[in-house]
């Protein structure tokens, strides 16, 4: 009968890692940052840098710093470069761990938490942590009349305080990635779990229409945003904003208790409004509109 169990027992493949896939993740990566993914972007980073600021307020601080443009600060190269690599980089990780994770026993459910978390440490050590940094610099740093080409900014950082410098808060990004992907991964794949279940009375979620993948995504990138307090950590380690009474060198500890000591528990979900839009226009474009283009090239 053991032989016979050992017979019957499922072979786990690992997913080939398609150059059509990398091709369609760094495509919609490019569309998602260039369309709303920025202006989300950028607005939840002035709003977590400068925590007493309104939503309206932040909007014409924005606005002031270059019009409709103000709101696309960063965009070049930083975004770009961010948004052409991270997907490979995802793929290629949650490809590997998430074998790895079945091959030990573990349910594809969890295996997809498991790959989730690996691929956001990975994007966060290989190109988002630096590119990340520049962002929050474009958004935060004060605007003179002599204006610095961002390039330079990031040659002056480097020069002044080394590989260390241009990856400021790196940790907090991996910590974010980790939990970002792995909540979004399994919150949408449960959600069209459900959904199918709900519909067509089976968890099979090949019958589900555009419709419901994009509400699926819906509720997997907003739900995601659970760890807004790692974000807002994030961008005041990484922020140019100068406070008398700041400390220089920022940790994830330090960056916490500044935070809480001047603005309170409040403090840590500033900006939470637009992060909820950039995490559903990304869970959008990267789940829903990736199933789509991978059934159309038949790669999925």
């Amino acid at each position: 009968m053991a032989a016979l169990a050992e017979t019957t027992k499922p072979i786990i493949e690992k997913k080939p890692v398609s150059f059509t896939n990398l091709a369609i993740g760094a495509g919609l990566n490019m569309f998602e940052v260039t369309t709303l993914g920025q202006p989300f972007e950028v607005m939840k980073t002035q709003l977590a840098a400068n925590r007493g600021q309104s939503i309206m307020q932040a909007i014409r601080n924005v606005y002031g710093r270059g019009g409709i443009f103000g709101f696309y600060q960063g965009l070049i190269p930083w975004a770009w470069i961010e948004a052409s690599s991270k997907g490979a980089v995802l793929l290629f990780t949650v490809s590997e761990f998430e074998y790895r994770a079945l091959v030990a026993g573990a349910s594809p459910f969890m295996a997809g938490i498991i790959g989730g978390m690996a691929g956001g440490l990975a994007q966060a050590y290989s190109t988002m942590g630096f590119c990340t940094f520049m962002k929050t610099v474009e958004v935060t740093r004060t605007k003179s009349a002599v204006q610095e080409s961002t390039l330079k900014v990031a040659a002056n950082i480097f020069k002044k305080e080394g590989f260390a410098g241009i990856n400021k808060g790196v940790n907090a990004v991996a910590l974010r990635q980790c939990t970002n992907w792995a909540s979004r991964f399994g919150i949408t794949r449960f959600a069209q779990e459900s959904i199918a279940e709900a519909r067509y009375g089976s968890k099979d979620t090949k019958r589900l229409t555009m419709a419901d993948k994009i509400a699926s995504s819906v509720v997997g990138g907003a739900l995601s945003c659970w760890n807004q307090p790692i974000e807002v950590i994030r961008v005041e380690m990484q922020s140019q904003v100068k406070t008398e009474g700041r400390p220089e060198k920022m940790t994830i500890g330090k960056a916490a208790k500044w935070i809480h000591q001047n603005n309170g528990m409040k403090g840590f979900y500033r900006g939470t409004t637009p992060r909820i839009g950039l995490a559903v226009w990304q869970t959008i474009c990267m789940v829903a509109l990736g199933d789509y283009f991978r059934d159309m090239f038949g790669t999925n």
